[in-house]
């Protein structure tokens, strides 16, 4: 590893800010054994990220048998598309594409032609039914334009949610049922418009409440019934209140999302942070760490830095979206890994720059390869030869100051807009990818036609059933979407007014409260210490508490 320059400040090689690298960082690159970053944490997100899809859905079909699929992956795309069972069946084979390494061009050049050749799947996932307009789903069924979601049924518009059913517009959120609009909400049923909610049922606008039911534009309670604003009321008068609401009125609606924002900028009490269960961590939505800094939404790990969205992780830096890892760096979407670097989709042991490998150990740069050994941009080698052309390359790779960077923007699946990326750092502009190499597709709004949704019914009551013939235009966005039956069904069912802007949009919307990756400098409302909390200061919060305090006023 490169040992020049080790602490200090450093200059982002993407966007000149400066960043440094601590103690325990680089006791960690030493350990793991990767280069120390040229880019920030920030970046280095950012570029993995852009490998996430998060494109519009489309028809396509198989470029091996000419089956029909639906995919997230662009339809301008610069390698093959196999529907995910034959992908993973015996009908091809990636070491066919093998081809000879030239130190006269660069790696990542050879390695991207590689990767332009071998096919990719459709679809991320396994043991669904009826999730055909879906990605990264797992063990679900009968779900319908949702993404990353394991053991789901009836879910539609929705994003990393868990043994959820029969819900709509759902954002993270575990083992809840008959949902809509909710974000970070667990083992609840019918609740609608809530955040940071857990055990709650038949229930509006909950923030940070937990065992309620029967609960109206409330915060921070515990175990309450028939409450208002906080404020108890018999169940009869509770009743009445409710009907006198208008909840199936979109107007209402918004009008009541807009004193639930004041409510939480001057009402509600937050939580310096959502962590449980740790030890010696920073971070925020940290459950069962050790030592882990600079972490986000990780679960049962330790010893890590500068990791987002991961479980079971040991030793390791800068891996996002990795689950059972250990002694790994720089890697993206990585499962079941040990002493892996620089990779994208893939489990591995001791390999280095991966994308879309399953299972293989000892291999370098290579692409789709399954349960292989000793293979440089997938040929075979001895294992003597593999060590000496390996150690050839990476001196190379040194050389053009490629060595220890992450896939580049070129490698991403497609343009960064369609990426997740783009969910967590929307304000990037299209010349800032570009000058990255990366992708960005231009929308041409033009001649999109349809129905504004401005003209909608205001109430769900007036609602007729040709509605769900008609291609609604989202007036944010300028994109087409539609009102399937069974969604009209359940916006009848629970009163909810229909939506009017693109479903694509309310996921966006949803993760501005999950996708915040710092700390920021506020006091406690109670003992008035500096602490540090995951609120940016535009959201105006008001009431902001340290640990003990929250638990001592609210818990």
């Amino acid at each position: 590893m490169n040992t020049t320059n080790q602490q200090g400040n450093r200059t982002c090689e993407h966007c000149n800010q400066k960043f440094s690298i601590s103690e325990g960082e680089l006791s960690l690159y030493k350990k793991v054994d990767i280069e120390l970053p040229t880019i920030c944490f920030f970046c280095r997100i950012k570029q993995h990220l852009s490998f996430w899809m998060f494109g519009k859905f489309r028809k396509g079909k198989s470029d091996l048998l000419g089956e029909s699929l639906i995919t997230v992956l662009p339809e301008k795309n610069r390698y093959p598309i196999y529907t995910l069972h034959e992908w993973h069946s015996d009908a091809w084979d990636a070491m066919d594409y093998g081809q000879d390494y030239d130190s006269s061009k660069s790696f990542f050049t050879q390695l991207q032609k590689l990767q332009e050749k071998v096919p990719r799947p459709h679809q991320n996932g396994a043991k669904n039914t009826g999730c055909d307009w879906c990605d990264d789903v797992w063990n679900s069924k009968n779900c319908y334009l949702s993404r990353s979601m394991e053991k789901c049924e009836d879910l539609y518009y929705s994003y990393r949610n868990l043994r959820v059913k029969n819900s709509i517009d759902v954002t993270v959120c575990f083992d809840s049922e008959k949902c809509f609009d909710c974000v970070n909400c667990y083992n609840s049923y019918k609740l609608f418009y809530s955040r940071n909610s857990k055990d709650c049922i038949d229930s509006y606008f909950l923030k940070d409440c937990r065992n309620c039911q029967n609960c109206f534009m409330c915060w921070n309670l515990r175990g309450k019934s028939y409450c208002i604003e906080n404020i108890q009321y018999k169940r009869e008068e509770y009743l009445e209140k409710l009907k006198l609401f208008k909840l199936d009125s979109y107007q209402a609606i918004q009008d009541f999302k807009k004193t639930f924002e004041k409510i939480a900028q001057k009402e509600v009490v937050h939580r310096e942070n959502f962590n449980l269960k740790t030890h010696d961590s920073d971070g925020d939505n940290l459950i069962n760490t050790k030592n882990c800094h600079n972490c986000y939404t990780i679960n049962d790990s330790e010893d890590c830095f500068n990791c987002i969205r991961g479980m079971k992780e040991k030793s390791n830096i800068d891996c996002n979206g990795c689950w059972y890892g250990e002694l790994s760096g720089n890697c993206h979407g990585c499962v079941n890994m040990y002493a892996s670097k620089y990779s994208n989709w893939s489990s591995s042991r001791y390999s280095e720059y991966l994308d879309l490998c399953i299972e293989c150990e000892n291999c370098f740069g290579c692409v789709g390869l399954k349960k292989k050994k000793y293979c440089i941009l997938n040929k075979q080698y001895t294992k003597e030869k593999y060590e000496k052309l390996r150690e050839q390359i990476i001196s190379d790779m040194k050389k053009r100051n490629e060595y220890g960077k992450f896939l580049p923007y070129s490698m991403s699946a497609g343009p960064f807009n369609f990426s997740t990326g783009f969910f967590y750092f929307d304000s990037i502009k299209k010349e800032d990818i570009v000058k990255l190499g990366g992708y960005w597709e231009d929308i041409d709004e033009s001649n999109i036609e349809g129905m504004s949704t401005e003209q909608l019914p205001d109430s769900i009551n007036n609602v007729s059933e040709d509605i769900c013939s008609q291609a609604l235009v989202c007036p944010e966005t300028g994109w087409r979407f539609n009102i399937a039956q069974s969604e009209l069904m359940f916006y009848r069912e629970n009163k909810i007014p229909l939506p009017r802007v693109h479903f694509d949009l309310r996921t966006k919307n949803h993760m501005k409260y999950v996708s915040v990756l710092q700390s920021y400098p506020h006091r406690c409302f109670y003992c008035k210490k500096d602490i540090n909390a995951y609120y940016p200061p535009e959201w105006g919060y008001q009431k902001i508490a340290c640990e003990e305090c929250y638990k001592q006023n609210i818990s």
